[in-house]
């Protein structure tokens, strides 16, 4: 399994490479030449797999270049029941009106992204451990990437992390979990900006070829393809989970939270790896820029003093980074166009596709739909008191959008973003009250912190990656 990049500038490379190079080098982003296709038969006998056994058999379809036994091991290493609670891993919890939601947040910070960042820690601290080789990792996040990187990456052997954030629109509690942690390998940037101005150091940095490698710059934002092949193993389990195991066509529907699109770009990958999926459910908050695109064809980012801040924070995003490798498989893998596209971006500030806007649902299950903060706050009563679950603010945008999107016959799984006491101001104002907090945690907002706030600027970037790189 060899990997290529979206603009048709890199030769083809193995994981192991790609995995430690984040962004490819032409600037487009890594896609595997030939996405593997699953036969309902193999399908079928996965049933009985636990999670780490359905996760090594589902990234083994990506990652050739790892012993089959080594993988299994760094998977049954990254999803412990210690780590998540417990044996599920992935638990599915019913709600009102023929939802389901899809547990993600169960890890060790009550995320989704601990899904993907425990094998990422593993498989990192693996291929560098076999090359005898270091990385400094550069990220960016909105949220819940930063910390969940952190706490998969904290000491682990030869990998050092720094991560941008943008500063005063995380909530309490995100920032607490990333700026509490002391480890020397761990470095907190508060920036003066927004997260896609984050995101864009990121890319500016990595896009500096010669710095990139002195460096040894790497990625965990979703712009690493590990990320998303990680986060495609949830979607199996849950068909997995609410099907019978006939011979039906047995289709099941996933809505999803959208801001950086890499989370339903892991369920557009399972759908094309034969994964039974009737529709990819989209849901954005405000800054609905993803949802314009699959409504009017048009791509049309939004600048930084235009994006909102809303009580979804992790969701305030106008620039998807990982749009461009569902738009190449929209364009039928051309990377020329896919260049001319991003180069039109760049000149325009837009794009448009209209001419495929019937293929968006009818050939890749993609629907749409917004939620406000005014739906934030009546879903999250109402599936409160209808089910006694307390949901974040982003798993209440995605109920809201999917309801919409229920249809007979077809399970509708509701992909969780966190754990509600990450966001207790939106919580208290919907049910009034707080959130339970977890145990191990209730002090988490009185630690000490270390966090290093600056000016949202590439250069102070570089000099401090510098200063501070294993």
């Amino acid at each position: 399994m060899n990997y290529e990049s979206t603009r048709g500038g890199m030769t083809p490379r193995p994981f192991s490479d790609i995995l430690l190079e984040g962004l490819a080098p032409d600037g487009g982003l890594t896609v595997p030449v030939s996405p593997p296709r699953v036969p309902r038969d193999t399908l079928e006998a996965w049933r009985a797999l636990s999670y780490p056994e359905l996760g090594a058999a589902v990234l083994g379809l990506f990652i050739d270049d790892i012993p089959p036994s080594d993988l299994l091991r760094l998977t049954r290493a990254a999803y412990t029941p210690a780590l998540f609670g417990s044996r599920e891993i992935v638990p599915l919890k019913p709600l009102d009106g023929g939802l389901t939601l899809l547990g993600l947040s169960q890890g060790p910070t009550l995320a989704f992204k601990d899904i993907a960042m425990q094998f990422l820690g593993q498989v990192f601290e693996y291929v560098l451990g076999q090359r005898r080789a270091t990385l400094n990792i550069l990220g960016a996040t909105s949220g819940d990437t930063g910390s969940a990187a952190e706490y998969a990456l904290r000491g682990k052997r030869g990998v050092a992390v720094f991560m941008l954030s943008p500063h005063g629109r995380m909530s309490a509690f995100q920032r607490a979990q990333m700026y509490s942690l002391q480890d020397a390998n761990i470095h907190n940037l508060a920036m003066d900006g927004v997260f896609d101005e984050c995101q864009d150091i990121v890319k500016a940095l990595a896009g500096d070829l010669a710095f990139k490698s002195r460096y040894r710059l790497g990625a965990v934002n979703s712009i690493n393809w590990a990320r998303i092949a990680a986060q495609v193993v949830y979607y199996f389990w849950g068909w997995l989970r609410m099907t019978d195991g006939s011979r039906s066509p047995g289709e099941v529907s996933f809505a999803v939270p959208s801001g950086n699109f890499g989370n339903i770009l892991a369920g557009h990958f399972a759908r094309v790896m034969g994964l039974p999926i009737r529709h990819l459910v989209l849901a954005t908050n405000e800054n609905n820029v993803l949802e314009e695109f699959f409504r009017t064809g048009v791509y049309r980012p939004r600048s930084a003093a235009q994006t909102y801040a809303t009580s979804s924070p992790s969701m305030d995003i106008s620039r998807a980074s990982n749009f461009e490798r569902f738009v190449f498989d929209l364009v039928g893998r051309d990377a020329a166009r896919v260049r001319d596209l991003w180069q039109r971006l760049a000149a325009d500030g837009e794009f448009n596709l209209r001419d495929l806007q019937p293929s968006f649902e009818a050939r890749y299950g993609f629907v749409g739909g917004t939620s406000t903060h005014a739906d934030r706050l009546a879903t999250i009563r109402t599936v409160h008191e209808r089910s006694g679950v307390l949901v974040d603010p982003h798993t209440a945008d995605a109920i809201k959008v999917a309801r919409a999107h229920v249809e007979a016959g077809v399970p509708m799984l509701v992909l969780e973003t966190a754990l509600a006491v990450k966001f207790d101001a939106t919580i208290r104002e919907a049910v009034g009250h707080p959130a339970p907090v977890p145990a191990h945690l209730r002090n988490l907002l009185d630690l000490p912190q270390r966090v290093h706030v600056m000016a949202c600027q590439p250069a102070l970037v570089r000099d401090y990656i510098t200063q501070h790189a294993i």
